[in-house]
């Protein structure tokens, strides 16, 4: 089953983890890999050993190098690239080696959008995912919305933001934002 959470809302990571909280909560194995988000701690880093849930339950790989182009980012766009294509590797990898019952890539669809990795590339990995028995479930997340990925996906939510403090100047809050 391949979930996507797309849009411009506040919400996509937040309903992958519920998915993942509920699907560890059966006794499903579940592995996140974030694409963006990597430098900085965020709540669901302080969740886990906080509440003791062992990593052959619920993993959590930060394998981005933070936002790319703003924000005082000054790596080279090549570092962006090759964390992302590193991470859509390493989830093959891992998906492959039968540890996991789900596999989130949060954030995959800003990689793409910023073109740090190819459509092609994660519109190919969601096919073999597809093929793979017993089935997997694979959670997608980030805002822009590619109609392949959409086409392929059996279950499409988009986030839809309809007013944010940003907007107002409010900056993102640690532990509900992040």
């Amino acid at each position: 089953m391949v979930y996507l959470f797309f849009g411009d809302g506040k919400g996509k990571t937040t309903a992958s983890l519920g998915q993942a909280l509920r699907s560890v909560g059966e006794g499903k194995r579940v592995l996140m890999i974030q694409f963006i988000k990597g430098p900085w701690k965020s709540g669901e880093d302080f969740f886990l050993p906080k509440f003791k849930i062992p990593k052959s339950k619920f993993q959590l790989l930060k394998m981005g190098k933070g936002f790319v182009g703003i924000l005082g980012d000054k790596l080279p766009r090549a570092e962006h690239e090759k964390a992302a294509q590193e991470a859509l590797d390493k989830a093959w990898q891992e998906i492959k080696s039968k540890k996991w019952d789900m596999l989130i890539l949060d954030e995959v669809n800003v990689a793409v959008e910023l073109k740090l990795i190819p459509l092609k590339s994660v519109v190919d990995f969601v096919k073999k995912v597809k093929k793979l028995k017993p089935e997997k479930h694979l959670i997608l997340t980030g805002f822009a919305p590619h109609k392949p990925l959409i086409k392929l996906a059996d279950l499409v939510t988009e986030v839809k933001m309809i007013k944010h403090p940003y907007y107002k100047g409010k900056l993102a809050e640690k532990g509900l934002d992040y």
